[in-house]
């Protein structure tokens, strides 16, 4: 497959300035263009990309979105994290906001997950570098567990580049 990973995703909100907020505020992204009241274009903090998110407004009488409770649909986008300070940064500020809905150990992948301002849900990761992953770790990988995060930042260290982009080895 020569598709190597997701450049950017765009979001349907009913507020586009209480989302801008949001995701600048809260996840640290930054406006790169608006177009108009009804649109604009974020970049995450470390992104090369033009733009990582783009948020286009339907206004305050949209419904919430359906998908996964009575409709198909996008469950969620997930965003790497380069060390587990940042993770544990974002958990604070995910907490402050009122908008961590949980955090789970993948094994390989330490995740928190959260809600933007319409409901809509992401998740947050840093993966286990690859040199630093073990059969225990591989085999947690098939289970979802509740997150220790300080148990994590023990073993791994809080400055530990993450493995960006790697989950697991290959051929597992």
């Amino acid at each position: 497959m020569a598709i190597q990973r997701l450049n950017h995703a765009v979001l349907y909100v009913r507020n586009v300035e209480a989302s801008v907020a949001f995701y600048t505020d809260v996840l640290g992204f930054r406006v790169k263009l608006r177009m108009g009241a009804g649109a604009a274009f974020l970049q995450a903090n470390a992104s090369t990309n033009d733009h990582d998110l783009g948020l286009f407004q339907l206004g305050d009488n949209a419904r919430p979105s359906g998908a996964g409770r009575e409709t198909v649909g996008l469950y969620h986008l997930a965003w790497e994290v380069q060390t587990l300070a940042d993770l544990a940064d974002l958990s604070q500020k995910l907490s402050a906001a009122g908008a961590l809905v949980g955090a789970s150990d993948h094994g390989s992948t330490k995740s928190l997950y959260g809600k933007d301002p319409d409901g809509i849900e992401f998740e947050i990761v840093w993966l286990v570098p690859l040199d630093l992953l073990d059969e225990a770790t591989i085999e947690a990988s098939s289970s979802i567990q509740r997150l220790d995060l300080q148990k994590e930042i023990d073993r791994y260290g809080l400055d530990t580049p993450s493995g960006v982009g790697v989950s697991s080895p290959a051929g597992v």
